[in-house]
């Protein structure tokens, strides 16, 4: 990153967010296809809360990292500080709506997703200003790491007629509870918040009429990614089952290990975006978005290359591998799409912190039409199954991606592909064909290891030697001659 501090936040970040994969991945092997129904009712309750979230939030994260480089330290505090406030206030009124459409008989699950709904806010908040100090680490440990416990642990409770199902949503509501406390005392001991109503000083500086369009803006485009990105959880308890829910869920987080170097490059070059747009610094920011890109893509290729080679040996090996075949086109056709979205860098980012950010509204729009087509076309007309989802959501996100790209070519002259990303689309694509048609052993753990193995070891080596991407060979360097 731009510095040693960046660097190890980054670090770290990477390795706590695989810790969690690495819990949600055994929770998902060993625990959660024992009743892929129950599954359904939390990934369903999660996405009805994550629909609900952007609402609460309406754009308030995005405006922290817009506006904050602005703004000098007191204004920054304040700036935080009304955040929160109009959090807490939008939540009391959906708080009233929600009481209202119950009434009417809407589904007694949205009950269960306000609070989680307000928790993630407050988290998404929290976690936008964490990285604008560049102290990603810790909050991303709390917001990780305690669902993925949480989570199995109630599972199990539940699978052994311990609680009730009502119970369990109650203690699931609880351990968000617990993220909030944890990052809120975090954040407020490296950025203390002024709590004071008065916000003129504020609204002196930075335009409040400029500061609700871009917040309206921003919170469209999230309530879009939401429509677009999670409409699957909403959809398939509808049109499917609860339990195709569940399987569906097994390979969505699965697939989302590939996602973890991305999510964690995203919200440190954040704030770095914004202030390269800010001062206008081009050459930069197009040099840092070629070198993401080609970096994203690599470890995403090659992450991808495990899972294609290994994904059905592995299952075998597992006492619950009945439960998990279902989940493999699944995993495959999501971790595709997870790598179009790592390897087109965060051009997603440019648009937000730029004066263009009213596109971002535009391709989310194109995104969700075309997302929700897909799938009622694939599962309506066509009678298909899961597979059809996931293949929509491919579909879709290659378009979305595809929109983005040629928005900020044709803005900013900005491209992330070069020479050598094709040759690395080229040398990753050749080593997964030529490993996957090599000979296989009688043992499924042999063949697995020795095919995973050759994988990794080919594209580091290749990579290394052609010298495509500058922070292979140097951190590949500093371990062979210890610098």
């Amino acid at each position: 990153m731009e510095n040693k501090a960046s660097q190890k936040q980054a670090f770290l970040f990477t390795i706590i967010n695989y810790v969690g994969i690495l819990i949600g991945i055994i929770s998902t092997l060993f625990i959660y296809p024992k009743n892929k129904e129950l599954l359904g009712v939390f990934r369903y309750v999660e996405a009805l809360a994550l629909t609900l979230f952007p609402v609460l939030l309406l754009g308030a994260s995005q405006a922290l990292i817009n506006f904050s480089p602005k703004l000098d330290e007191l204004k920054r505090r304040k700036l935080f500080n009304y955040s929160i406030s109009s959090i807490i206030i939008i939540s009391i009124i959906m708080g009233v709506i929600i009481m209202m459409v119950l009434y009417f008989g809407w589904t007694i699950y949205i009950l269960w997703a306000y609070p989680i709904a307000i928790c993630l806010a407050f988290i998404e908040l929290l976690k936008k200003q964490s990285a604008i100090i560049q102290r990603i680490a810790l909050p991303t440990f709390f917001d990780n790491i305690i669902p993925k416990i949480s989570l199995p642990i109630i599972f199990i409770l539940l699978l052994y007629k311990s609680i009730s199902e009502i119970q369990s949503l109650q203690l699931y509501i609880i351990s968000y509870a617990l993220i909030i406390i944890f990052i809120f005392s975090y954040v407020f001991y490296h950025f203390k918040p002024i709590f004071d109503i008065n916000y003129k000083l504020l609204f002196s500086e930075i335009s409040k009429k400029e500061y609700y369009r871009f917040s309206l803006f921003a919170f469209a485009g999230s309530l879009g990614s939401v429509f677009a990105f999670r409409i699957d959880a909403l959809m398939i308890p509808k049109f499917i089952s609860m339990e195709a829910l569940g399987t569906f869920s097994i390979g969505v987080t699965l697939a989302s290990a590939l996602a973890v170097p991305a999510t964690g490059i995203f919200t440190l070059y954040a704030p770095i975006i914004s202030n390269y747009l800010k001062t206008e610094n081009y050459t930069e920011l197009n040099m840092k978005y070629k070198e993401v890109s080609k970096l994203l893509f690599f470890i995403g290729a090659i992450l991808y290359s495990c899972i294609f080679l290994g994904i059905e040996n592995l299952f075998m090996l597992l006492p619950t591998h009945e439960n998990l075949i279902a989940s493999i086109p699944v995993i495959l056709i999501l971790g595709f799409n997870v790598l179009v979205n790592m390897g087109t860098g965060f051009n997603g980012e440019i648009i937000t912190y730029s004066k263009y950010y009213k596109f971002n509204l535009i391709a989310i729009l194109l995104l969700v039409i075309l997302n929700i087509s897909l799938n009622l076309l694939f599962i309506l007309y066509f009678k298909l199954g899961i597979e059809a989802v996931a293949v929509a959501s491919l579909l879709s996100m290659v378009v979305f991606n595809l929109a983005k790209l040629l928005f900020v070519y044709k803005k900013f002259k900005l491209f992330p592909f070069d020479k050598s990303y094709l040759k690395l689309v080229v040398i990753s694509s050749s080593i997964l064909i030529l490993i996957y048609f090599l000979p296989n052993f009688n043992s499924i753990l042999l063949n697995l290891i020795y095919k995973i193995t050759l994988c990794v070891f080919l594209n580091i080596i290749i990579v290394y030697k052609l010298k495509l991407i500058y922070q292979i060979n140097f951190w590949i360097n500093k371990i062979i001659y210890l610098k």
